[in-house]
């Protein structure tokens, strides 16, 4: 355990937060020590993952973070067509993926290159390009953080949501994931329809694209239009895209013929977030610390020198900004601690 923990590596907007106690876990098992230390029992915890989904709002964090730096990626199970990977909490979900990828497995090769920990990913239920984490996902394994009780998720238990999860809701701040359990194939049909993914292929003749050549243009994509965090503090996409009734979408389009959408379930349509905002007047808006980025008006970027604050004042603007024009609320998608 450490003390007076600078944390400004360990968030992907490059805020410089103190934590007052800093524990970093390298295997499970360790988990069993901790809940066993007196400070850990006297002070309030934050399970820190990969760092890229959350805004410290102060300048310190009064309390302890548990950092999930364990590791580790098995074959628990071989059925024929389907692989169940059960892989620990700390890995790498970009690396995972590439793995994943170059062993011709299929189930997360749409939600390539993004940013964070393998433990994160059900909490927020990751998605892009027409895929969700919860597509594939079998099970996870978890810690209760208060009385240090092992139990076991399966993906109907874990309520996943657009961008949510038990965890995030009903049982926010109560458990601690420690491995997932994914349900890959060795065949499947790639995902090619959603976004600019089919632009992008056909630009670079590539029609009938093989796993590793989507894998490939995916994270290409991704980044043409989003900020290396280690260059430009981000958080990724900060805002939900909104899914709003059938019948306020007619209306809206009747004003805003040229509205991107894509269809949902009950007669609902998603709407971009990064398209109201752009359309609101924020893309490419800063200030001397903080800002929206220039390629991508749904990602709130640091320039340094800023504080948590900062971002949160912003995001309140663009919301109060976007409601007034459009009649939509935008949320955030990003954890404010």
């Amino acid at each position: 355990m450490k003390t007076h923990v600078n944390l400004q590596a360990y968030n992907s907007f490059g805020f410089p937060v103190e934590a007052k106690y800093f524990v970093e876990i390298n295997d499970a098992k360790e988990l069993d020590r901790l809940f066993r230390m007196p400070e850990y029992k006297n002070e309030k915890h934050l399970v820190l993952s990969g760092g890229n989904n959350i805004l410290f709002t102060k300048p310190v964090f009064d309390g302890m973070v548990i950092w999930m730096n364990n590791k580790g990626i098995k074959t628990v199970a071989d059925e024929g067509n389907q692989v169940i990977v059960r892989v620990q909490a700390g890995e790498d979900w970009p690396e995972f993926v590439k793995k994943m990828v170059e062993k011709g497995l299929y189930g997360v090769e749409n939600l390539a290159h993004i940013p964070g920990k393998v433990g994160a990913a059900p909490v927020q239920n990751i998605g892009a390009y027409g895929m969700e984490l919860k597509d594939s996902f079998l099970k996870c394994e978890a810690v209760n953080l208060e009385n240090g009780r092992k139990r076991t998720f399966d993906n109907k238990e874990c309520v996943f949501g657009y961008r949510s999860s038990i965890f995030k809701t009903m049982l926010k701040g109560q458990y601690l994931i420690t491995s997932v359990d994914f349900r890959l194939s060795k065949q499947a049909e790639l995902k090619l329809d959603y976004g600019n993914i089919r632009a992008y292929l056909d630009a670079h003749g590539m029609a009938d694209p093989t796993l590793q050549q989507l894998h490939d243009a995916i994270c290409a994509i991704r980044d043409a239009k989003l900020p290396d965090p280690k260059v430009l503090g981000n958080a990724g996409s900060f805002f939900k895209n909104p899914v709003i009734k059938a019948e306020q979408f007619e209306t809206l389009r009747q004003q805003y013929p040229e509205i991107p959408h894509y269809d949902e379930p009950d007669s609902k349509v998603k709407v971009p977030a990064g398209w109201l905002i752009e359309q609101a007047g924020w893309k490419g808006w800063h200030d001397e610390h903080v800002g929206v980025y220039d390629k991508q008006a749904l990602v709130l970027v640091h320039h340094g020198g800023g504080r948590g604050e900062d971002i949160v004042y912003l995001s309140k603007r663009i919301q109060d900004s976007v409601e007034e024009k459009f009649g939509i609320k935008i949320s955030p998608e990003v954890n404010f601690v």
